[in-house]
């Protein structure tokens, strides 16, 4: 499972709300502190992959390149990827990084689900009215967009499921799944294993 979206959108603190974990995934108030790719893993039986942000992170041009170049690499041609958590700012109308990823994801025809993140930022109608018009951004690509908060844990059992979801069908072809995972171990594997492991 792949945790993609902007830089500063809030994919650290979201992987640490779903996995019931604070600290698991580092946490920064600064963009582009996610640099490299980190892996957790779920139960043994999965890897979640928090991947570097696009966006307005203050580095220079080349490693932004860089970072892209990695963020592509991982995504195409990956057979074990069976979901992209797409994370997107509920108080904020969808920026050109946004449908770029948006246009990518389609493209190579990535399952994805979205994810607005702060919602608890927003009021609740509010909330309804930017996923329902997230809904319009990104039909018919998105398998579901949820309004989402790592603060409140607005939308995560919804968002954990989907998650579980996936795994399960990858895995047994089975429908059913726990609600949330029994164990999440942080691992930082090689080059290596992260190609043939990661999910």
């Amino acid at each position: 499972m792949a945790f993609l979206g902007r830089s500063n959108v809030g994919k650290s603190s979201l992987l640490n709300a779903l996995c019931h974990a604070p600290g698991l995934a580092r946490v920064s108030s600064l963009p582009g502190r996610t640099r490299l790719l980190s892996f957790f893993r779920v139960d043994g039986r999965f890897y979640l992959a928090d991947l570097p942000g696009y966006g307005y992170a203050r580095v220079p041009e080349p490693q932004r390149r860089s970072w892209k170049a990695l963020v592509d690499s991982y995504l195409v041609g990956r057979e074990p990827l069976v979901l992209c958590v797409f994370l997107v700012d509920a108080r904020h109308d969808p920026m050109a990084s946004d449908e770029q990823l948006r246009d990518f994801l389609d493209h190579h025809a990535l399952p994805y689900v979205v994810a607005a993140t702060k919602a608890d930022k927003v009021g609740r109608g509010e909330a309804g009215r930017r996923t329902r018009s997230l809904r319009e951004a990104f039909a018919p690509g998105a398998r579901d967009v949820l309004a989402v908060s790592a603060v409140t844990g607005t939308g995560t059992p919804q968002l954990w499921r989907q998650v579980l979801a996936a795994a399960e069908l990858k895995v047994s072809g089975r429908s059913e799944t726990p609600t949330e995972p029994a164990r999440v171990e942080g691992t930082s594997p090689s080059h290596r294993e992260r190609r043939s492991h990661a999910s």
